[in-house]
């Protein structure tokens, strides 16, 4: 085990580079000061009301604002290394939730709804049932005399006594890995409803575990610099280290009482809150003042529009609904995330609706044929892409037939949300290399000459270390399956194309976690993957997919065993512990996922090849991997190939690289500019950030970024230090779980939906009242259509045609003949109701009838 000491702080560089959270220059006499001096700052706990680390010269709390702050004064370093963390409870509800949470999203795989088991959702049923474990299993540790026993090993192993941190971590840990769907499924369905290629129960299963492992097994040789230092925060691991610490430390002081008190206060709130904006009043999911004073105007809906998806751009729309507002369990949140990520994002973003718009306005790549926001392919003429037009039996591009049909074409804002995906990856590297460079060797130095200096680390030195030749075993082990399975699984990618991709993902791992542990923001190479297997393979969609897995998969994996991994050495759980549960998870959650998948498929499969499914089973997200299989694999090397249509996406990886250079020289010529604080990779991401989904939240989510990094923060740094983390883990918390409960209550899990009754709040149409422009719809049981303009001149004459804001040629047909709007009586005519039955073009002639 290498000497680490107890708290010094990190070396004197440019804050900015080391932390998000940093505001001002490191102190350079921090750096003379000695062990004990720095470690008397820390006496006390963080939920005590002050402590001599808070206080500042003036004897006045002071802000959170370096990564130490992070470390000291946010996150607990109180440890106890008799607590066990082995133990049946944890064994019992690591294994139970597991499959819970494998079982559930495999299910919710092939369902028109989605239900995502978040790790904060598993952390807080974990801690209740924890509890309950507790209360009823007989044990030394019992508080209950009826149920006390012997104290030898077996009853500490059954009830050591109260449930405590370490078990609470480890079952999080367990219970979460396992709910993340493995990639490899998606390519396992694909390739059985689609190529007609199923492969063995053998050969699915060591691919599972080999792609599933690879990228923990890079992770853990990665770690020494990767997870140890104490810049590496990850800010949205803070809610749930406090959510921990709350519930587990400290718990007879009256501070601590209290902010639990607040949590469950908050958690129950927003759990009864949220029935509204989501079920009872979704006209709260995004309110527009524009919306009501112009509903008919399409270019109001592009701008303003927002509260349903491809709708809009939501601005200055207010959203009520945390569900969008909140983190959702992703990695960025108003609450947690450093304000200088958030303002680099809503920069971004402002820049992305005038992106879009001009784009638009300009017809560049012919975007008025298609709809303002869109993720399909089309025709020129505005008309669905059909991609099975263009391959053969064997599902590889035909050219003959490709020439016949002609080459798909992107909505413009998908393009250029293409283009800013790809420009952050270039700026990743740069922005990297020339903000964090030095500390990445500093650490790397320190931890060759065993001086790894980071409080939270100290304390691990109470455990044994996980063996680096564990991890080194466990790639080539992985890699090793990967390799053997490529050929007997007929993957159609060759031996240098697994190479290939492990390159790529280790080459990036460390660019995407230095990011991502900084700022929030987590960089995704999907899209260059997808790119470099196409120019390397063409037209060959299957091997696409497989490269993908490899190839983007390994560094996903391991990014997820870094981040928990950090948690670990927070919250002071063993590291043989965290490798151990988190193997155990993976291979138990890919092993319920294939058997889940397979029974779906074998009992489901006519019903999974539809295009729109039942509203109990639904292939789309199957169709959708494939498709984006196809459109990258069969098409990628045309497409984006130079002086291709879109050439210009894969060549701004390349512009990318200067993107964060002139921040970086602007700050050196005026330090005090704030330049450094400009997170580039993300300033370029958000060029496309508001291309899916619904965007009424934007603006909300910025104000409330805004009150909370910035003004609780500087001006109410206590409430901030107890409070703030602890609410954003409530606020997701008690959304979450509500969404679970909705999901299956009303929103179509059992198989059965109860829609909420039409009323002011729930309108028929947009919840935001705006008129729609409908210009592809994706799979749906009906569309209303709406007229953007009345009419009131009833001096037209019969049968003339209204003004209707559609394409005149839609992607379904229709099943009954809906070619009469109903009788025309001075006011617009009503919504018109059209049932989808099949997929196909048409064209639709609407028409009113003037009262007679």
């Amino acid at each position: 085990m290498e000497k680490v000491a107890t708290a010094v702080p990190a070396a004197n560089v440019d804050p900015e580079s080391r932390s998000s959270y940093s505001n001002e220059k490191f102190d350079e006499k921090d750096e003379k000061r000695s062990v004990q001096e720095v470690t008397k700052d820390f006496e006390g706990e963080v939920y005590d009301d002050l402590r001599a680390v808070d206080l500042d010269e003036n004897g006045k709390e002071r802000p959170i604002e370096t990564d130490m702050d992070v470390a000291t004064r946010l996150i607990s370093l109180d440890d106890d290394p008799t607590l066990p963390a082995f133990t049946f409870r944890m064994w019992f509800l690591g294994i139970g939730l597991s499959c819970f949470g494998a079982v559930l999203g495999q299910i919710f795989y092939f369902r028109p709804q989605t239900v995502f088991v978040s790790q904060l959702f598993i952390q807080i049923i974990a801690y209740i049932l924890g509890r309950v474990l507790e209360e009823i299993i007989p044990g030394p540790g019992n508080e209950r005399k009826n149920l006390q026993t012997k104290d030898n090993a077996f009853w500490r192993f059954m009830n050591p006594g109260p449930f405590n941190i370490k078990e609470h971590v480890a079952i999080t840990i367990f219970a979460s890995t396992a709910a993340d769907s493995a990639l490899a499924i998606s390519i396992f369905a694909a390739d059985d409803l689609y190529y007609d290629i199923k492969p063995n129960a053998g050969i699915g299963i060591f691919t599972l575990i080999g792609s599933q492992l690879m990228g923990y097994g890079l992770g853990g040789v990665m770690r020494s610099f990767l997870v140890y230092p104490t810049y590496i925060v990850f800010p949205n691991l803070l809610p749930t280290v406090q959510l921990f610490d709350a519930l587990h430390r400290g718990k007879k002081i009256f501070m601590q009482k209290k902010r639990v008190k607040f949590f469950w206060s908050v958690f129950i709130g927003i759990f009864v809150w949220e029935w509204f904006p989501e079920y009872i009043a979704p006209t709260l999911t995004g309110i527009s003042i524009f919306c009501l004073a112009n509903k008919n105007s399409p270019w109001f809906t592009r701008i303003f529009g927002g509260s349903n998806g491809n709708e809009g751009l939501g601005m200055f729309a207010l959203c009520l609904d945390w569900n969008y507002v909140g983190s959702g369990g992703g990695s960025m949140g108003a609450l947690f995330t450093p304000l200088s990520t958030q303002l680099s994002l809503y920069c971004g973003t402002a820049i992305c609706i005038i992106a879009f718009c001009v784009g638009y306005h300009n017809n560049v790549w012919n975007g008025q044929n298609f709809p303002f926001l869109s993720q399909q392919l089309f025709n020129l003429n505005g008309t669905r892409f059909n991609q099975r037009a263009i391959l053969d039996e064997n599902f590889m591009l035909d050219r003959e037939k490709l020439a016949e049909v002609g080459l798909p074409w992107f909505a413009s804002s998908q393009v250029i949300s293409k283009i800013g995906f790809n420009l952050a990856i270039g700026a990743t590297v740069t922005h990297v290399f020339i903000w964090y460079g030095k500390d990445i060797v500093e650490v790397i130095r320190k931890y060759r000459a065993g001086e790894n200096y980071d409080p939270h680390l100290a304390k691990m030195k109470a455990y044994p270390e996980v063996p680096m030749w564990w991890y080194i075993a466990m790639f080539i082990a992985s890699f090793a399956m990967a390799m053997s399975t490529m050929y007997a699984g007929h993957s159609g990618m060759p031996w240098w194309g697994l190479i290939v991709g492990v390159i790529i993902s280790t080459i990036f791992l460390p660019f995407v976690i230095t990011v991502y542990a900084i700022t929030g923001f987590s960089p995704n190479i999907q899209h260059l993957v997808q790119m470099l297997g196409a120019a390397m393979m063409p037209g060959n969609p299957q091997a696409n997919m497989y490269f993908t897995l490899y190839g983007y998969n390994t560094l996903d994996q391991a990014r997820g065993l870094i981040r928990d991994l950090k948690m670990g050495q927070y919250t002071k759980l063993p590291p043989r512990v965290t490798f151990t549960v988190q193997s155990l998870g993976s291979i138990i959650g890919g092993l319920l996922n294939y058997v889940i998948m397979k029974t779906i498929i074998k009992s489901r499969r006519e019903i999974l090849l539809q295009v729109q499914g039942t509203n109990v089973w639904s292939g789309q997200q199957v169709q959708s991997f494939n498709s984006n299989a196809i459109s990258w694999g069969a098409l990628g090397s045309i497409l984006y190939a130079p002086g291709g249509r879109y050439a210009i996406v894969p060549f701004s990886i390349l512009i990318g690289l200067a993107v964060p250079i002139p921040f970086w020289l602007l700050h050196k010529r005026f330090p005090k500019l704030g330049a450094n604080k400009v997170v580039s990779p993300i300033l370029c991401w958000t060029l496309g950030y508001l291309n899916v989904g619904i965007n009424s939240s934007v603006f909300t989510t910025f104000m409330l970024a805004v009150f909370s990094q910035y003004y609780l923060r500087r001006y109410r740094p206590r409430w901030f230090r107890k409070y703030n983390f602890l609410m954003s883990a409530a606020l997701d918390g008690g959304t979450q779980v509500m969404v679970f409960v909705f999901t299956f209550a009303v929103g179509g899990g059992s198989g059965k939906v109860v829609d909420m009754p039409h009323w002011a709040l729930n309108p028929v149409g947009n919840a935001d009242h705006f008129v729609f422009e409908i210009g592809n719809v994706h799979t749906l049981s009906s569309v209303f259509l709406l007229p953007v303009q009345g009419l009131e001149n009833s001096s037209r004459s019969e049968n003339a045609p209204i003004s209707w804001h559609l394409s005149a040629e839609m992607q379904y047909n229709v099943s009954h003949d809906a070619r009469v709007v109903p009788a025309f009586d001075g006011h617009p005519p009503p919504p018109l109701r059209l049932d989808i039955s099949t997929t196909g073009a048409i064209t639709i002639d609407l028409r009113y009838r003037k009262k007679i």
